[in-house]
């Protein structure tokens, strides 16, 4: 083990997340995997569950006993169904471990907001306070000391980030916003579910969630905290709608919104212009020229999120667009982000030239 290295472990490292840090982390010239935990192939080198990473990543897989996992560790990366995650983490915490938790445990400042999402009663409550949101193009600042991160949910990336240049300078009313969203089948997670056979999901394509699914209420809560840097009408709510693609992976996000009062010169070109813009200096967040329109096939593998949008005279509907890898940027590699900040590395570090090929 190189002394030079941050050491990681994950929990939960044979779901499609879990894998997927460990894609990213292999490449990673920073980073070492020291435990690797699964419950279901415990015993199995990884590479045996995943034989793609054979001769990269022969670790073997272990139950996991979380205090000697923390203590061997500089972070933890838990990849765990939420309920589970409230109970974990804080033994992780507790025994010296920076922690990144994929789960919903921890992604809202309001406990009620939460408890209601997610019909559960969180054990303990007072870390809410102290979770830094895993979006480093919002919070980088605040990820860079963090103790506790949570990342973000993959539909909450895509619309907050297309979103996030018209909430901070009021350019959308705040009663306006409806998301439809669309995710490949691996958004599910990797079980045995009939719903998510071969069979069940080709050439199929639908709505699900459709009231109430529980990623609403995480968007409208972080589209408050950004509408409040505008001075103007903050969000309260979102009209979301998710819907599952016949695709392994990727996400597209389109989002439609009335312009405000003032963004009475709204055309499709300043619309483009306000991506610049804000996100001129992001290496991640891709702003397409033009008249140009996310593509998942385009963000596949990778970290990078594809925005842009049209404005409609018509209707007097701004429509906003993006795409990203549901894997990716909507889960395992936007936490191999928020560590570069949190360990004081360039974001991309290991990150830049994670891509697919043809």
């Amino acid at each position: 083990m190189e002394s030079n290295k941050i050491k990681i472990s994950i929990i939960g490292a044979t779901g499609y997340v879990g894998a997927e840090l460990v894609r990213g982390f292999s490449a990673h010239p920073y980073a070492e995997l020291i435990h690797l935990t699964s419950k279901s192939f415990a015993g199995k080198a990884f590479s045996e569950i995943y034989p793609v990473f054979r001769g990269v990543c022969d670790i073997i897989l272990e139950e996991g006993y979380y205090v000697q996992i923390a203590k061997d560790s500089d972070l933890v990366i838990t990849a765990l169904p939420h309920g589970v995650s409230s109970k974990t983490v804080p033994v992780l915490l507790e025994n010296g471990a920076r922690v990144i938790d994929h789960s919903g445990d921890f992604r809202y400042k309001v406990l009620a907001t939460y408890e209601r999402s997610y019909k559960l009663e969180h054990p303990h409550p007072e870390l809410l306070k102290e979770a830094v949101y895993g979006l480093p193009e919002f919070y980088r600042n605040e990820l860079k000391s963090a103790r506790l991160v949570a990342n973000p949910g993959c539909y909450p990336t895509c619309s907050l980030i297309a979103l996030a240049p018209f909430l901070t300078k009021g350019l959308v009313k705040a009663d306006s916003i409806i998301i439809d969203a669309i995710s490949g089948v691996s958004g599910a997670g990797r079980k045995a579910d009939l719903a998510y056979a071969f069979c069940e999901t080709d050439e199929a394509f639908k709505p699900y969630g459709a009231v109430g699914h529980r990623h609403t209420t995480e968007i409208a809560e972080q589209c408050g905290f950004l509408s409040q840097k505008s001075g103007s009408e903050i969000v309260k709510s979102v009209t979301f709608t998710p819907h599952l693609a016949p695709f392994k992976r990727g996400m597209l996000a389109s989002i439609y919104a009335k312009p405000s009062e003032l963004f009475k010169d709204v055309s499709s070109e300043k619309i483009n212009e306000v991506y610049q813009e804000f996100y001129n200096n992001e290496t991640f967040v891709r702003v397409l020229n033009n008249k140009e329109l996310p593509d998942v096939k385009s963000v596949y593998g990778s970290n990078y999120i594809d925005v842009n949008g049209l404005y409609d005279p018509e209707t007097d509907m701004i429509k906003l667009f993006s795409a990203q890898d549901n894997l990716g940027k909507g889960a395992a590699l936007q936490a191999i982000q928020a560590a570069n900040c949190m360990f004081g590395l360039p974001e991309d570090t290991g990150l830049k030239n994670v891509v697919r090929g043809v």
